[in-house]
């Protein structure tokens, strides 16, 4: 390996680690979804990809930054995006890998009529999701598309200074599945190896100098194998490749420090926001043939950069490397939405604590300005940061002595049912009367454009509040009305009301700020405009009482009261940073609370406190686990637990591996969880079923992200596979999540395949009860 010179190192250098790629009004979205409806040619879909780029490329530009990154867009998912780089994509599908068009792109995505879609799960600890790579004796590395070198040929053209940014190898293969025919992942490095070098290598002659590659696995606890894996890994890259920076993130890797150190790459990258303890060990006998970027600006939260803190921070690194110190955001921006300029009705004082990925550009640029140049070049920038700082920590909106009260007077009997589940069950059925294997939903039916219109109309004052009332009132009686013909078991009133899961709770509680373009991609074509919470939570009155009492009262059937619970309220929101998220969440939790205690007194027999984001939380080493499931499973049971035995919870959770966390599922206590295991094809019920889980349980048929709909055989398959790991009397038929992003015909369609398998099913455990009698 042949280092980059130090005399290549003239400046500090400023650089992003990736940015938002949806735009600032989701343009990409837009463009998306309308190819998928045959709207938009694929050449003007390939034009908004070309057009966002360069808009993101200058703004990266005009902030001051010494390289604009690319690499950092997807069409979907930029692990499936690396997979078409390498041409390595799931041989299931029969696409030549050589010549991988957009259209079976997304058809890997999103499935077909003959495919089921790629599993998907969540980002590490992010509300991001990726597709998962499919592994097996099969899997070749071969061919691959030419978009990556297309996009640096366009930043080249433009006249930028490139950086990409891949993700690693390592990572790659880790994060993947194992479908066949492998002991270990690990066995197909030496295949994939070739196809990075390849791909390394096309770079380097179009002239990039820095490839920046990925690793976020270093956050995580890795076995001796995995760790032994990146020495000789990178030795074999950087043999032909640009300058590599390893880039590291989510988490400390201070434990690796003299690993990482010795690998034969030209820099390393630290992430400062979530481990700032680790530079100590870095700094030290840090090698003079390296660079150190340095992550000092949070890429995943809204709140400004405490600039006299940062520069603190990086003081003592500028003055040990000199130039050979890099300036960064802890991790890519595409976590936090795109620019700040575009919210024009958020509270004056809560928009001046914050910054998006445009400011965020501004404030690394003003960090290496004041290194570079001393701190007098940035003296507005440090103004503004101190008032900011001064102005968030005085506010009166910030504390509430009553939260605070309610919060200390809590109790370990507040965490409790009143009896055990085995006790509870029975006099749950006698008030339901449940069939063998019970249908339900999971909570949302599509959000209609009628819907979305009406919204709109009621939030622009273009309809009064009464007409937008019957108008959503019009849609419950729809959904209802729909769910009986289907012959479902449990209904739901649809959330036609509901902008969002978080979102509708949210601006209905005191703590919580909103957007109106504070978007964020949250998978494929879907995005999320998470609230901000700012200060103290409480809930000045009810929220979705009359909505579930109004769609009780159109049935005989049960109708579910759907909440979204305390843990998925804090994962999916911008946090405040100023105390612990513990105590957030216990003041989200009495607040959610209050609202199950009045859904019960308004009569509603079962209450759905959604948590698919409980595992999301989970800090990336297992050794932290501990104490943020205590304190979860206690928030959780403090919304759940002030009910009778006679009122049944549900809880929802999707597209994370739950089988690490059993235990602390099971410690929720609630009566039935639904959960999505139809891309794992069942796999992900099986630990649930070694654990002996002791509740209820609903695993999903069918994949509800995806708009293919399966014959009802597929769904009997899978509940039959779910029968042999979960008995009979403890299952619940339903979807993998809710269906507010699709449409009518294919969620009746799939909703009475459904049906139709659960009564097979019934009938079959009838004949065989009857043989047996």
């Amino acid at each position: 390996m042949i280092f980059h010179s130090s005399k290549e190192w003239t400046v500090t250098v400023a650089h992003i680690l990736g940015f938002p790629r949806i735009g600032a009004k989701r343009e990409l979205k837009a463009a998306v979804e309308s190819f998928w409806r045959g709207e938009l040619p694929e050449s003007e879909l390939l034009k908004v990809g070309r057009d966002l780029r360069c808009k993101h490329w200058q703004w990266q530009r005009d902030a001051g930054l010494d390289f604009v990154t690319a690499g950092d867009f997807a069409w979907y998912d930029s692990v499936l995006q690396t997979l078409a780089h390498l041409g390595c994509v799931p041989g299931r599908f029969g696409f030549d890998l050589r010549a991988l068009t957009l259209p079976q792109y997304f058809t890997l995505a999103r499935g077909d009529a003959n495919h089921p879609a790629m599993e998907m799960t969540k980002w590490f600890d992010t509300n991001y999701h990726y597709l998962v790579p499919e592994w097996s004796s099969d899997t070749r590395f071969d061919g691959g598309v030419e978009w990556l070198i297309e996009e640096v040929t366009q930043a080249k053209e433009l006249g930028h200074p490139v950086k990409v940014a891949l993700l690693g190898p390592l990572t790659l293969l880790y994060l993947g599945k194992i479908k066949s025919g492998l002991s270990h992942k690990l066995d197909l490095l030496p295949h994939l190896i070739p196809a990075y070098q390849r791909l390394l290598a096309r770079l380097k002659v179009l002239g990039v100098s820095w490839v920046q590659i990925d690793e976020p696995i270093l956050g995580l606890e890795l076995d001796k194998r995995w760790l032994d894996a990146f020495q000789p890994t990178y030795k074999t890259l950087a043999s032909m490749a640009p300058g590599i920076v390893l880039a590291t993130y989510f988490e400390s890797v201070a434990e690796h420090a003299a690993m990482l150190k010795s690998l034969p790459v030209a820099g390393i990258h630290l992430d400062l926001v979530r481990g700032p303890g680790q530079l100590a060990a870095f700094l030290d006998g840090y090698p003079e043939s390296k660079i150190l970027s340095l992550g000092t600006v949070d890429g995943r939260n809204i709140w400004r950069t405490d600039l006299d803190a940062a520069l603190a921070l990086l003081k003592p690194a500028h003055e040990h490397l000199g130039e050979r110190l890099w300036i960064s955001a802890s991790c890519s921006l595409q976590h936090v939405p795109v620019d700040l300029a575009h919210e024009k009705t958020l509270d004056a004082e809560i928009r001046s604590w914050l910054a998006f990925a445009v400011q965020k550009l501004d404030e690394i640029a003003a960090l290496k300005r004041g290194l570079v140049q001393g701190t007098e070049a940035i003296a507005p920038a440090l103004e503004a940061s101190r008032k900011a700082a001064t102005s968030r920590k005085s506010s009166r909106r910030v504390r509430s002595d009553a939260v605070k009260r309610r919060i200390d007077a809590l109790s370990e009997r507040d965490t409790c049912r009143p009896s055990s589940f085995a006790a509870r069950i029975q006099k749950q059925r006698a008030r339901l009367k449940m069939p063998l294997l019970p249908t339900t939903t999971i909570g949302s039916f599509p959000q209609t454009p009628e819907i979305r219109q009406a919204r709109a109309a009621f939030k622009k004052g273009r309809i009064a509040e009464p007409a937008y009332l019957e108008a959503m009132r019009t849609e419950i009686r729809h959904a209802v009305a729909r769910q009986e013909a289907l012959g479902l078991d449990v209904l739901v009133h649809g959330e036609a009301e509901r902008n969002d899961m978080v979102e509708y709770f949210g601006e209905q509680l005191q703590g919580f700020a909103f957007t109106e373009n504070g978007w964020v991609q949250s998978y494929g074509s879907r995005c999320v405009k998470p609230p901000i919470i700012y200060g103290d939570v409480e809930r000045p009155a009810p929220m979705t009482v009359e909505w579930t009492r109004y769609a009780q009262s159109l049935t005989r059937k049960p109708m579910k009261g759907m909440l979204t619970g305390p843990i998925t309220m804090l994962q999916w929101s911008f946090v405040r940073d100023d105390q612990a998220r513990e105590q957030t969440a216990l003041q989200i939790a009495l607040a959610l609370r209050n609202e199950v205690l009045d859904l019960e007194r308004a009569g509603t027999a079962i209450i759905q406190i959604d948590e698919p984001a409980l595992r999301e939380g989970l800090p990336l080493k297992k050794r932290d686990w501990s104490q943020y499931l205590d304190w979860a499973v206690r928030a959780f049971k403090l919304v759940s637990s002030g009910v009778a035995d006679e009122t049944q919870i549900h809880t929802h959770m999707c597209y994370a591996e739950f089988n690490d966390i059993l235990a602390a599922i099971a410690a929720l206590d609630a009566d039935v969880i639904t959960i999505e295991t139809s891309r794992s094809d069942m796999e992900l019920l099986e630990g649930f079923g070694e654990f002996r889980y002791p509740n209820e349980i609903g695993p999903g048929v069918y994949d509800i992200h995806s708009p293919r709909v399966p014959d009802a055989g597929e769904m009997l398959k899978l509940l039959e596979k779910a029968a042999r790991v979960i008995p009979l009397e403890r299952l619940w038929v339903n979807p993998d999540c809710g269906l507010k992003t699709r449409g009518w015909p294919e969620t009746e369609a799939a909703l009475a395949r459904m049906v139709e398998a659960a009564r097979s099913m019934r009938a079959r455990a009838a004949t065989r009860e009857h043989r047996a009698a």
